[in-house]
């Protein structure tokens, strides 16, 4: 607020503090038999308090006598109460005073708008006045309409992750991994990212996951959302050992690796045309869920005999694309 704006509002706060002096039948101060002026005992101190909560401001006067006092909102140009009665319509402002010296303004279940200055006035002339201040704090709030949620992406293409939080002070966002692992940004690695969007110029699957988007501003509770990534991809499949042997009469158990976004369907294939779709007394298939986006894939064969030595094909298919792995397996 300007010099001038203060000016124009302690002026006009002086005539409204009169003209209801004068309403209530109260003789204005300032005439030549008027008892010794008041003084402000002690400044009015400025007050943090969370929304929701009750709140209270204190103006200590010595030597009130006759005069009156007034609480104004400065920054709504309202006037509040005005002695030992309420002016304003909010139900939740009260007055209270302790020997015509404590004059106590009270707000009960305060909100966000009632943050800003609050001024004591005494109907001296010139007008006495000292203001104190009450800071409306907000814990954050996640704003879902304008934060990202769950996405899916192809692999190395540019992701934007966003998130919005409102509250006073405004939050600082944070972005974590919810497993922990660091954040890839290019060449680096980082724990945390701040700011409100999260950029990856080129993802890969290992970006894959949730990604917490965490909003704190020193009230408490912080909020955060979770925002799960999933980056697609065609499947791939690596083999621990491509040449395997075993005794005949023996079990053995044949491995791949598979990564795959979405997931795969696989199968195994002995030779080139005996496909292995369901387990028997014979073979037993199983995944095994390794992590977001890969997958153990085995073949136990029993009681081996010579038929079951050659080649087998590990194999995975999505919507992307499609890969096969092959292990060959012989006799000792």
């Amino acid at each position: 607020m300007s010099s001038t704006q203060k000016h124009l509002l302690m002026t006009l706060a002086t005539y409204l503090l009169w003209t209801v002096s004068l309403l209530y039948g109260v003789r204005p101060s300032g005439s030549k038999d008027a008892e010794l002026e008041p003084e402000f005992a002690e400044p009015i101190p400025n007050v943090t308090v969370s929304i929701g909560r009750d709140v209270k401001l204190a103006c200590v006067v010595e030597n009130l006598g006759s005069y009156r006092i007034a609480w104004i909102h400065t920054d709504r140009y309202t006037l509040l109460t005005l002695q030992n009665r309420v002016i304003t319509r909010n139900p939740r402002f009260s007055i209270a005073h302790n020997g015509h010296r404590t004059w106590t303004l009270h707000i009960t279940e305060v909100e966000e708008r009632e943050n800003g200055e609050y001024m004591c006035q005494i109907n001296t002339s010139p007008m006495k006045s000292q203001s104190g201040f009450i800071n409306v704090v907000v814990p954050p709030r996640i704003d879902e309409g304008n934060t990202s949620t769950d996405m899916e992406v192809k692999e190395n293409e540019e992701v934007t992750l966003k998130c919005v939080a409102t509250g006073s002070p405004e939050p600082t966002i944070t972005w974590r991994r919810e497993d922990n692992q660091p954040i890839s940004i290019g060449s680096k690695k980082v724990p945390s990212v701040t700011g409100p969007y999260l950029v990856i110029l080129k993802v890969t699957r290992h970006h894959m996951g949730a990604y917490l988007c965490i909003a704190s501003n020193g009230v408490q509770p912080s909020v955060s959302k979770r925002i799960l990534l999933g980056v697609l991809f065609h499947p791939a499949i690596s083999i621990p050992n491509h040449v395997v042997g075993a005794a005949i009469g023996s079990d053995v158990i044949l491995d791949c690796q598979l990564e795959s976004h979405p997931k795969s369907v696989a199968y195994w294939i002995r030779g080139k045309d005996v496909f292995i779709v369901i387990s028997n007394e014979k073979y037993e298939a199983k995944e095994i869920a390794k992590g977001t986006y890969k997958t153990q894939l085995s073949l136990q064969i029993r009681d081996l005999e010579p038929d079951d030595f050659g080649t087998y094909y590990c194999s995975a298919k999505n919507s992307l694309g499609e890969a096969e792995g092959i292990i060959k397996l012989y006799g000792e």
